[in-house]
């Protein structure tokens, strides 16, 4: 009797060694995983955020601080459709003039082929339950030229939130640790540079 009762002791003491050991493995790979899965749709909303900063400073010739004023240009600006043709008083065919045949909203333009997308939800991090992305614009001095700039980011902490935070402490230390920001960003406002840091 104590044979069997000591049997299932150990029977059940390897059961739970065993899904510790299996925990102990896949928890890093669940977080890498649901890490990798959660960066695509930060980084596509961060490309959008960079396509809708170069549109708005073609039509401004600055970029904005501002979600609202870029949502807005993007419900409500237009920019035209062109089409270059040969220049009829040029004999070599070499110059060409620019003919406006229309105009097209700037949302249409940019985000018309992509299915369900608010341009509503454009300034907030995605799994962040509405964390805003960071974002700011100005203009530096590059070898005597203003040039313009602009930096949208979104911290680790915001959009791994609800992942062990042990590991994502972890993260952020590593990336301080070599002077990286710890998150995602496009853009800089020290940099004439519309790159992001995953690329």
């Amino acid at each position: 009797m104590k044979n069997l009762i000591l049997k299932i002791v150990l029977f059940a003491v390897i059961i739970v060694l065993g899904y510790m050991v299996y925990e102990s493995i896949n928890k890093p790979v669940r977080f890498k995983k649901e890490r990798a899965q959660r960066e695509v749709e930060v980084v596509q909303r961060l490309k959008d955020i960079r396509s809708a900063q170069s549109i708005f400073k073609q039509a401004n010739n600055s970029y904005t601080p501002s979600f609202d004023s870029l949502i807005a240009f993007l419900k409500s600006g237009e920019i035209p459709v062109v089409k270059l043709v040969p220049d009829p008083e040029d004999t070599t065919f070499t110059k060409t003039i620019s003919d406006t045949l229309g105009y097209v909203k700037v949302l249409d333009s940019l985000f018309g082929k992509r299915k369900n997308f608010n341009v509503d939800n454009l300034r907030y991090i995605p799994f962040s339950d509405g964390v805003e992305f960071e974002m700011d614009a100005g203009s530096i001095d590059r070898g005597g030229v203003t040039v313009s700039v602009f930096e949208a980011k979104a911290p680790f902490m915001a959009y791994l939130k609800g992942l062990e935070e042990q590991r994502i402490y972890n993260i952020i230390a590593g990336e301080e640790d070599i002077d990286k920001y710890p998150g995602l960003k496009v853009g800089s406002m020290t940099e004439p540079s519309t790159d992001g840091n995953w690329e």
